[in-house]
């Protein structure tokens, strides 16, 4: 006799790294809900109880304990009769060395089943072999009359050409089929997959070939939320056995939506522009990381240019413009312009606005005895300029630390990869809001603020328009020093996110401009190694996912 058909809610939800408690809670208020549409089955995210990445937290003493702790009490707490994965560490039974990712399944106030995690990413900003062990088998749950493909987040991507599971010396077999083919008849995915460019799409198509290949239907819940360096999307789904889309969640907010596992009929998705991904993301990570940090208020200098528009658009949307804090502090090198721009930019998205001028305190500088002499030698030279965007630092840092505000360094990551930046001076700060933006990038942003997002003119049209310049020397402009940021764009993405050889881009750039960019990004190592923390975005982010020496000798020309 078939079983009746299961109604399952997905529970995509924000949690936080160590909280267990207010994670349990979040879980507990999900399954409330579930409940009352009528579920059996709730399916949150994979380590949903820890947070992810917990990353060392794993390693102290009593935290796995606690997890595991934290779930069979959240289990007490359950609606009856509802059913409810919860992804967690745990330790395998008998062994305390190493934990498990784990997935279990909560029912009627007790752990009914747990699985752990077959494949154990180790590329990029993942880092789990360094933690767990990974699952000794594989198979499915039994729930209500139906058997349940339960895996996690990275047990889905075998196969993939970056993961290179399956060709290794000793290859994994794939966790999917093996579900399948030990009877699964639906397949659920918890996952802390993060977001960056385009993989909302590829994710779909990844989990389209599973479902048509096994032709099974596939629920996939992702964590939504910022933790640190990483945010994660949502973009929550359901696929039917053709691999056709049923249902999706939100992207970049929590959610929870009820589907029945007879009625999978497919629907529209809409298709969103980069654009729309890229600046949720933007804001979605600087909201979190504020608020998951104890801050309720930022402050950022607005020199009237690109980058610090669409740092306060971000900051604003993240936080409000009521605690937002911008600074305008010219120089005796910045245009009038610059400061216009940065009032009109300030009134329209209604934020807290004081000019300080630098000039006095840059004047002091040239007046001390020690230093004087040299600077006055050169002015508007590399250490004039580098002084003045350290002065600028100091007045940012100096209300950041009176007011308890987070400070917000505004570069975009075509200038951090070319050393175009001051350490100390506009590099100062808690959190690097553009650090993984290239400069096109920014200015698409912009523009599909004004035209699309906001429908009127928020970032400053001339600001948009002008030529780039840091103005810390008469008639300074970026084109003068770096190559024309299309071309600088394009080579850099292809430098750091695909390791492309300089030779190889020789034949697509001037071999003398491939020459010089590889040259400025390796010497500049160094400045990355000190940027605030900031939202990776792109494949390969400075830092978290890009982890180059510093002091080394390899030809890369």
């Amino acid at each position: 006799m078939a079983a009746d058909p299961v109604k399952i809610a997905l529970g995509q939800l924000n949690p936080t790294v160590g909280d267990l408690t207010g994670n349990a809670r979040l879980v507990e208020e999900a399954a409330v809900e579930a409940a009352r549409l009528g579920a059996d089955l709730l399916v949150t995210s994979e380590l949903v109880i820890s947070g992810y990445p917990p990353r060392d937290l794993l390693l102290r003493q009593g935290f796995v304990r606690a997890c595991r702790q934290a779930v069979a009490e959240l289990a007490q707490r359950l609606p009856s009769g509802l059913g409810v994965l919860v992804g967690h560490p745990d330790y395998p039974t008998g062994l305390h060395c190493r934990p498990v990712n784990a997935a279990s399944l909560l029912l009627d106030g007790k752990i009914q089943k747990t699985i752990h995690k077959s494949l154990l990413p180790n590329y990029d900003v993942f880092d789990e072999q360094r933690y767990f062990l990974e699952a000794s088998n594989v198979s499915p749950i039994e729930f209500k009359g139906h058997r349940l493909g339960v895996h996690i987040c990275e047990d889905a991507w075998w196969g993939e050409p970056e993961t290179c599971y399956h060709v290794e010396a000793t290859p994994h077999p794939d966790p999917v089929e093996q579900l399948a083919r030990a009877g699964a008849e639906i397949l659920i995915n918890l996952s802390a997959s993060p977001f960056q460019l385009h993989k909302p799409s590829r994710r779909i198509h990844l989990l389209r070939k599973h479902a048509v290949k096994h032709r099974l239907p596939f629920i996939f819940v992702n964590q939504v939320g910022g933790n640190d360096d990483l945010v994660f999307d949502g973009h929550s789904l359901v696929l039917n056995a053709k691999g056709e889309t049923v249902t999706r969640l939100k992207p970049f907010d929590s959610d929870l939506k009820l589907i029945e596992s007879e009625s999978l009929a497919a629907d529209s998705i809409e298709i969103r522009p980069y654009e729309a991904d890229l600046l949720d993301a933007l804001v979605l990570g600087l909201r979190d990381y504020l608020h998951k940090c104890g801050f309720t208020d930022c402050v950022l200098g607005l020199s009237g240019g690109i980058d610090s528009a669409l740092a306060c658009y971000i900051a604003a949307m993240a936080v409000g413009p009521e605690h937002v804090h911008g600074l305008a502090i010219p120089s005796r090198y910045s245009s009038e312009h610059s400061v216009a721009d940065a009032e009109k930019l300030a009134r329209a998205l209604g934020v807290d606005f004081e000019i300080i001028p630098l000039d006095g305190v840059h004047r002091a500088y040239e007046a001390l005895p020690v230093i004087g002499e040299d600077l006055l030698s050169q002015p508007g030279g590399l250490a004039d300029q580098n002084l003045q965007a350290r002065i600028r630092g100091a007045m940012v840092m100096t209300r950041s630390n009176r007011h308890g505000w987070m400070a917000l360094s505004t570069g975009n990551k075509s200038e951090l990869a070319m050393g175009y930046c001051t350490l100390y001076g506009d590099m100062c700060g808690g959190f690097a809001v553009l650090c993984d933006v290239y400069k096109q990038d920014v200015y698409a942003l912009s523009r599909y603020i004004n035209a699309v997002r906001e429908k009127r003119e928020v970032i400053p049209q001339n600001t948009i328009d002008k030529a780039p310049s840091a103005e810390l020397a008469p008639n300074q402009f970026d084109q003068d020093t770096l190559p024309p940021y299309p071309i600088l764009d394009a080579i850099l993405a292809e430098l750091i996110d695909k390791e492309t050889s300089p030779l190889e881009l020789s034949e697509k750039f001037p071999p003398e401009t491939v020459r010089w960019v590889v040259s400025r990004l390796d010497r500049n190592e160094f400045k990355r190694q000190q940027i605030p923390p900031g939202i990776k975005v792109t494949q390969r982010a400075f830092g978290s996912g890009r982890r180059m020496p510093m002091a080394a000798k390899f030809p890369l020309v």
